[in-house]
């Protein structure tokens, strides 16, 4: 019964790690100090995400009554990330970051559709839904910064793709 949501949470809760990881790497990487803010701020969003979770988890695995209840709590807002912290001294890098961030988004929204399709309670699949509007936020801001520096990318690299 609850076993598939159980399942789904588990492994959006892996996505969320992953993704911690991911930009956590990508601050340690980075030799700009507003590079690695960025990419810090950006870790521990994920990483709010996957508590919350967690949290939803737990919640789910005391029964039925506490099923509904779980879904009740509203879960932590993507935020709306300053990018020009990212130094462009490290265009290169940047894009490739961006570049990965962009699939392990649309990674996460396949996963939460997949999950929202399969999903028999209605409270579930609000949360899916929510989810997949944020992670949809993450890969359109992540797009637009990826296309950013692509440009400037091709600016220095003195040729442009025709």
């Amino acid at each position: 019964m609850l076993k598939e949501e159980l399942n789904a949470i588990k492994q959006a809760i892996i996505h969320e790690v992953e993704g911690y990881e991911f930009y956590r790497l990508a601050a340690e990487q980075t030799k700009s100090t507003e590079s690695k803010e960025a990419f810090m701020e950006l870790a521990k969003e994920e990483l709010k995400h996957a508590d919350y979770l967690k949290e939803l988890f737990d919640k789910i695995q005391q029964g039925d009554e506490a099923f509904t209840l779980a879904f009740l709590a509203d879960p932590p807002s993507p935020n709306i990330f300053n990018w020009d912290k990212v130094d462009g001294q490290y265009t290169s890098m940047a894009m490739s970051v961006f570049g990965i961030a962009i699939q392990l988004e649309k990674d996460s929204i396949i996963f939460y559709e997949k999950a929202l399709e399969n999903s028999k309670f209605e409270e579930a699949k609000k949360l899916y839904q929510l989810l997949i509007k944020w992670e949809k936020v993450h890969l359109d801001q992540f797009t637009k910064q990826y296309e950013m520096y692509k440009e400037e990318w091709w600016s220095a690299q003195e040729y442009a793709p025709f």
